[in-house]
């Protein structure tokens, strides 16, 4: 079930079992429609549902809060899993949260809503989920191998956790030579400058406007051999395009993550026509992120590796294929 609302729109009705909600753009076309009963099964949750709220981009504030006001006031309805919205519903509902995790505070966003003991949690899993995807496909010592940089497209709430995950004190020489992270507009640029300013991060990192593809594809030709190129736009599922043109020259032996594993995902498109680059959909990223927030929720363990997870994968692969 997915409800499509707005200012005149009405809400869900009223869960007669435990729901978890995911609210996005065009969530009716997610894998996870498929997925979640199968893993309700696997994982022993019972008679629970899911259901998708969309919204459009950038919604108005009074929609996000109708959405988190229903989930926080309606018994059955144990939490939701965000996306595409994570800073703008965070912007709009901040004050009706009871608890904010220590992620959420500092990226000034949310992926992950709970319920504890009758009080709204806050939660951002971004940090944890975006780095457990990329750790899966980048070979430890990449950075310090390769003296690579990060190029990020996108300063939504996905952007910041990459571009924190990789910068992490802990992870020593393993990290970017740099990190450079674009977007079209610059309020959110500023707001992951921020971040990045309270944190202290001792690696380059390097805000940019870009308001035209061809100012990314600027960028993209200055990257050292071995570079991520991530496109956390949105553009490929959420609205048509890519970052990038047509004439982008990808640097050699580049990796290319775009964060959509649905659409038309014209940004892998491109980086295969390079011919030199190893391309990463957000299928991974999808698994990571929705098991963490699914743990959440029913507040359950769910590790990230071993039987339990491999269990939990091939039941969403097969329901990819």
């Amino acid at each position: 079930m997915t409800v499509a609302t707005g200012t005149t729109d009405p809400l869900p009705a009223a869960a007669d079992v435990p729901t978890i909600y995911f609210i996005g753009v065009t969530t009716g076309k997610s894998s996870i429609r498929t997925v979640f009963p199968r893993w309700a099964t696997e994982l022993g949750l019972g008679d629970v549902r899911l259901v998708g709220i969309d919204l459009p981009l950038h919604a108005p504030a009074e929609d996000y809060r109708r959405v988190v006001d229903f989930i926080a006031h309606d018994p059955l309805s144990r939490g939701a899993l965000v996306t595409t919205h994570k800073i703008d519903l965070y912007d709009a509902c901040r004050d009706m949260f009871d608890v904010i995790d220590p992620h959420a505070e500092l990226m000034g966003e949310t992926s992950c809503l709970s319920k504890r003991d009758g009080r709204l949690v806050c939660h951002a899993k971004d940090p944890i989920s975006s780095g457990l995807a990329i750790d899966a496909f980048l070979p430890p010592g990449h950075w310090q191998r390769t003296g690579a940089d990060a190029f990020v497209m996108g300063a939504g709430g996905s952007a910041i956790a990459i571009s924190w995950y990789l910068s992490r004190p802990e992870r020593g020489a393993d990290r970017p030579a740099r990190i450079v992270v674009a977007n079209r507009s610059t309020p959110r640029l500023e707001a992951l400058r921020r971040v990045h300013d309270e944190l202290g991060t001792d690696v380059p990192v390097e805000v940019v406007h870009t308001p035209t593809p061809q100012a990314s594809d600027a960028i993209l030709a200055t990257l050292a051999p071995g570079s991520l190129v991530v496109n956390a736009t949105g553009l490929g599922k959420d609205a048509p395009g890519s970052p990038l043109t047509d004439a982008a020259a990808f640097p050699l032996d580049a990796v290319a993550w775009d964060l959509n594993y649905r659409g038309d995902l014209v940004f892998l498109d491109q980086a295969r026509a390079a011919g030199h680059v190893q391309v990463e959909d957000g299928w991974v990223y999808f698994l990571h992120g929705w098991t963490q927030v699914v743990a959440e929720v029913f507040d359950l363990e769910i590790p990230t590796s071993g039987p339990v997870f491999d269990a939990l994968d091939r039941i969403a692969t097969d329901t990819r294929r």
